[in-house]
C-alpha cells in the first residue's frame, strides 16, 4: 500500500527558521506558492485528481500522521510495511536534538510489540514533528521512502541510519541499528533495510501510482500564516477519512 504525507512548508518559496511557541514564520522571502502552481504540482508530479480523493486527514503538526498510520492499521484498514511519499521542506527523521540516539536506544531495544506505544513515547515528550518517521522507521512499518524535497531544503539525514549510498553519494538504503545489535537482533531479528529515494529536484518526481491514503501537516512553527491558504487547495484532493 502507499500513503502521501504533506507538509505545508514544502511549497513555500524558502524554507523557514523554526518559530518559538505559539507563533509564526515571518512572510518575507517564505512565500507560499500561488494556487496554481500548487494545483499543477499535485497533479501533475503527485498524480492527484480532484474526481478520485484520496481519503485522509490534516494535522496541526506532521507527528500527527504516525498516528493517523497507527489507527489505520489497528483498523486493518492499512497493511504494513507501506510504500510513504514524503512531501516536505524536512526529512522528520531525527536530525536536531536530541537527535536518532533516542529513538536508536530507545525504541529498538524493546520487542516488537512494545515499541509501538506511542501514547508512551509522547508523554515523555521524545514523539515529536521532526522524528515521527524515524519512530515509522522503527516501527518496521516503512518499506520505502521516497523524501521530496522543497528545492531550498536544508540538509538533514542522520548520517547514522544509511545503510547504503549510490555513486553520487545520495543515500539509496536506510536501516537502523540498536545498540548492541547482536543482543537485541536475538529477541527482534535484524532491523530491515527501507529502500530510499530523494528528490532534491521535486519537479523531477513523479509518483509511480495512486495513494491510498493521504495526510495533510499545516506545521504552523514552519510555515507563515498566509500559506494557510493553500490548506483548501490540497483539501479538494482528500476526502475526510473517519476515525475508526
Amino acid at each position: 500500500m502507499r500513503v502521501l504525507d504533506i507538509d505545508l512548508d514544502f511549497f513555500l518559496a524558502d524554507t523557514c527558521p523554526l518559530a518559538a511557541l505559539g507563533e509564526r514564520p515571518d512572510l518575507p522571502g517564505h512565500e507560499p506558492w500561488p494556487e496554481e502552481k500548487v494545483f499543477r504540482y499535485l497533479e501533475r508530479n503527485l498524480g492527484l485528481d480532484v474526481s478520485r480523493p484520496v481519503p485522509g486527514r490534516v494535522f496541526e503538526t506532521h507527528d500527527g500522521a504516525l498516528l493517523f498510520w497507527e489507527e489505520l492499521i489497528r483498523s486493518g484498514r492499512l497493511s504494513h510495511p507501506f510504500e510513504v511519499t514524503h512531501v516536505d521542506a524536512h526529512s522528520d527523521l531525527g536530525i536536531g536534538f536530541p537527535g536518532p540516539d533516542m529513538v536508536l536506544s530507545g525504541a529498538l531495544t524493546q520487542s516488537l510489540a512494545a515499541r509501538t506505544d506511542t501514547a508512551h513515547y509522547r508523554q515523555l515528550k521524545q514523539l515529536d514533528e521532526a522524528n515521527y518517521l524515524l519512530y515509522a522507521l522503527a516501527f518496521r512499518r516503512i518499506s520505502k521512502l521516497e523524501n521530496v524535497r522543497n528545492p531550498r531544503s536544508k540538509p538533514d539525514m542522520p548520517e547514522k541510519i544509511v545503510s547504503r549510498r549510490d555513486a553520487d553519494g545520495l543515500p539509496t538504503l536506510l536501516r537502523l541499528i540498536p545498540p548492541l545489535p547482536e543482543l537485541f537482533e536475538k529477541m527482534n531479528g535484524k532491523e530491515p533495510e527501507v529502500i530510499y529515494r530523494e528528490y532534491g529536484d521535486c519537479e523531477s518526481f513523479r509518483a509511480e501510482g495512486e495513494y491510498d491514503f493521504m495526510s495533510l501537516a499545516v506545521s504552523p512553527r514552519y510555515a507563515p500564516k498566509e500559506a494557510d491558504a493553500l490548506i483548501g487547495v490540497i483539501r479538494e484532493y482528500m476526502t475526510d477519512c473517519p476515525e475508526s
